[in-house]
């Protein structure tokens, strides 16, 4: 087995990041908490999250260092007042420094920006000591925080970053939509379980499959639940905390653990060099020979955790006409341009098809020949008819031949009632989509390397999980 120290020093925040972090959460905090008994709020501000539980992974990119700082208010406060007061507050706080932002929606509103080039999130919350108290989902953080400062001992918290940098690495870390992978407090259970990093992957390699339990808490309520991977919260027994994990993400962990301990590498835990060419991608779609469709529009402006469901919800609707049209999809996926420009920033999906012309006609089943009313009501329709077994079949002909065609027709204010389209997405999709195909898109001086990453992950799923 391989020797994680050099790993560790390069995965472990340094004294200077720590003081850093530090120096910046304690600064917002008493912005806040100054300004809170200014007005006479009864607001109290926390660091929460990965950087509270020393969880967090150093970067050469600030941008991938996460300050979570929870405005409490006590339970007695209303609603109308937390979101007032805690905007209010938070507004005050990112101004104060200089900061960026955006405000965002989970349970209620709360900001995220950019402080000294670090992401900050700024949250309103209830102060709960226990689940039964939750008002709205983000209070959890606090009770998630606490426990695994408690039950994480010391020496785990260079075990969750080594878990954590290998999921990033493999691709099932995060549990955002556009992922479905591990969250970071999922690690954390997981490290507290098992015990260590080889522990987790020997124990997923082995014994996962599809409804897998674990309840640390022993609390009994794991089959409450039917998701691919089950944990019971610790800090509340009506709650799976590997809900947002895929069955895809799972599976591909466990291939990625496996392949891991079956030949140990240090480049498991560092980006995997990948030459994103794009005459070489042009190629490898050639060579399959299929046709790929390619639909893009500008994208609402709304925040990702509302954007990546909208999209994929859309794309597996547009799967499922084709397919009832009999026209085969070989495969799927969508992406969206990122950056802070959310005025340019365009989706894409990608439809990959098997089958995307078809004969003017198809066959059409009727009724069994001993359904008289209904038979002698489908032979008049259809004068052509005939037999096959005791049932009547006539040939009827296809509104749409070939698969584009189907698109286009399905993307007008008529035909996308049909589509099960995101609510944000209808508007941007009817009055700006395009249909391109694989060489209108990868263009050399439009095709971005992040835009050539989709693609070849796309051609080359298995890519990550092996060194």
């Amino acid at each position: 087995m391989i020797d994680f120290t050099t790993i560790l020093e390069d995965i472990e925040p340094s004294e200077n990041e720590q003081k850093n972090i530090q120096n910046l959460s304690d600064k917002l905090i008493d912005i806040i908490n100054t300004n809170a008994h200014d007005k006479g709020f009864s607001a109290r501000a926390v660091l929460l999250g990965s950087v509270a539980k020393n969880t967090w992974i150093s970067s050469d990119n600030k941008e991938d260092v996460d300050i979570d700082i929870f405005i409490k208010f006590p339970l007695s406060t209303s609603l109308e007042d937390l979101k007032a007061q805690g905007l209010e507050l938070a507004y005050y706080c990112v101004e104060k420094v200089g900061g960026t932002y955006e405000e965002r929606y989970a349970s209620h509103p709360y900001l995220t920006g950019v402080i000294d080039g670090y992401p900050v999130d700024l949250v309103p919350c209830y102060d709960i000591q226990q689940s039964k108290e939750l008002k709205s989902a983000v209070d959890r953080t606090i009770l998630h925080t606490e426990y695994v400062r408690k039950n994480l001992k010391t020496n785990q918290e260079k075990e969750v970053r080594l878990l954590k940098r290998f999921m990033k690495m493999v691709g099932t870390y995060g549990s955002e939509f556009k992922v479905g992978g591990f969250s970071g407090y999922l690690c954390e259970l997981l490290i507290i379980h098992y015990g260590s990093f080889l522990e987790v992957l020997q124990k997923a390699s082995s014994e996962w499959k599809p409804g897998y339990q674990i309840d640390l808490m022993n609390f009994g309520t794991a089959d409450l639940f039917s998701d691919s991977l089950v944990v019971v919260d610790p800090t509340d027994k009506n709650r799976n905390v590997a809900a947002a994990l895929t069955l895809q993400k799972m599976a591909e962990f466990r291939v990625a653990a496996a392949n891991f301990l079956e030949n140990p590498k240090k480049a498991y835990f560092y980006p995997k060099e990948i030459s994103y060419d794009l005459q070489a991608i042009k190629v490898e779609f050639e060579k399959r020979d299929t046709h790929s469709i390619i639909l893009t529009f500008p994208a609402p402006e709304i925040p990702d955790d509302a954007l990546h469901p909208q999209i994929r919800k859309t794309e597996n609707s547009l799967v499922k006409i084709l397919e009832t049209g009999d026209f085969s999809v070989l495969g799927s996926d969508c992406w969206t341009s990122e950056g802070n420009d959310k005025e340019n920033q365009k989706v894409l999906i990608l439809l990959e098809m098997n089958t995307w012309h078809l004969p003017h006609y198809r066959k059409h089943f009727g009724p069994r020949v001993w359904d008289d009313d209904n038979a002698k009501r489908f032979t008049q329709k259809h004068p052509a008819s005939w037999i096959e077994d005791d049932q009547w079949v006539t040939l009827t002909r296809r509104e749409h031949q070939d698969a584009e065609s189907l698109i286009k027709g399905t993307l007008t204010k008529r035909g996308i009632r049909n589509l099960r389209v995101g609510k944000h997405l209808k508007k941007k999709i009817l009055n700006n989509y395009e249909l391109l195909n694989v060489s209108d898109l990868l263009i050399p001086e439009e095709s971005d390397e992040k835009l050539l990453k989709f693609m070849y992950c796309y051609l080359h799923k298995y890519e990550l999980l092996t060194r």
